[in-house]
């Protein structure tokens, strides 16, 4: 009995401790950090040492130090992913905002079907990605492209139309609308949270004292919403610079590498090129870039806590 009555009071310190608000938040947090490390960390350890060998698909390698880093850096269709990298980024990113902010602002009216409209738009962020990618690329073929019958018809093209995958800056064009058209409902989504978060008598008394609507959205509405704005500025950057699904099947860096990424073009190199060492150097170019934009939208966000 009383190694028993050991046992059960055993059982119940260990139960009380774990119980603790000390032990609680670990606990709490622990699959997360299992998550992490399993899926993210151990990948990206592996991606660092594999861009410091000659490893390859057929052999592991041995150590070369930052040999594949400058041989990349030499390469110019590397130069031109980084380019449209940026290009991408930036106007995509530009575009997703301006379009996030102004269908927040039509949703937030009230018009009759407004709870249907508000599920037709979240429509393109619930279809997978690979799905909506392919489709549009039945869309933009020139063959039977469904784009080019619209604007022949609209008569703001000519007889054939434009061959959207088989030029640079068409397909450009391509990437960067199924890029947006994909990432505006979840933006959408955001501003409008933050929307609906301003008082209502801040609005009126902006109107009351005689603000037009440039005034009070310029004046009232965007400092309320900067800090909604700011971080989805910032993760809608870092999503469209590690785009891959939309170039790898939409154009697959075609043509000529006129679209190619750097995502793209690492995968191509690593796995198809079976240079896995040059192909985990190019993916890292990109890490010091996406790190400090994570830093950034992590600072910004305990912040906006601690106020």
């Amino acid at each position: 009995m009383a190694t028993l009555a050991r046992g059960v009071t055993v059982q119940r310190s260990l139960a009380h401790r774990l119980g603790a608000p000390k032990y609680a938040g670990y606990l709490l947090v622990l699959p997360a950090i299992v998550y992490v490390l399993a899926l993210i960390g151990f990948p990206l350890v592996l991606g660092v040492w594999y861009s410091l060998t000659n490893t390859t698909v057929a052999q592991p390698g041995t150590f070369i130090g930052l040999k594949n880093f400058v041989d990349v850096a030499k390469d110019p269709t590397f130069i031109l992913a980084v380019k449209n990298t940026l290009i991408i980024g930036v106007i995509a990113t530009a575009a997703k905002i301006s379009l996030s902010v102004a269908l927040a602002f039509l949703m937030l009216g009230a018009f009759p079907g407004r709870g249907i409209m508000r599920i037709l738009f979240v429509l393109p962020w619930t279809i997978p990605i690979a799905l909506s990618t392919i489709a549009y690329k039945w869309m933009f073929i020139s063959q039977y492209s469904v784009v080019n019958w619209i604007l022949i018809h609209l008569g703001l093209v000519t007889e054939p139309g434009v061959n959207w995958l088989g030029q640079a800056v068409p397909a450009m064009a391509a990437v960067i609308w199924v890029s947006t058209w994909r990432a505006v409902p979840f933006g959408a989504i955001t501003v409008l949270a933050g929307l609906t978060a301003i008082p209502t008598e801040v609005i009126e008394a902006a109107r009351i004292d005689g603000a037009g609507w440039w005034a009070r959205f310029t004046k009232v509405i965007v400092p309320i919403i900067a800090p909604i704005l700011f971080i989805a500025l910032l993760f809608d950057l870092i999503f469209t610079l590690s785009e891959l699904t939309v170039v790898f099947i939409l154009t697959g860096g075609g043509p000529v590498d006129q679209t190619q990424v750097l995502a793209n073009y690492a995968l191509q190199v690593g796995v198809n090129g079976t240079q896995l060492g040059q192909g985990a150097a190019i993916s890292l170019y990109m890490f010091p870039v996406l790190l400090v934009l994570t830093i950034l939208s992590l600072r910004h966000i305990s912040k906006r806590e601690a106020m």
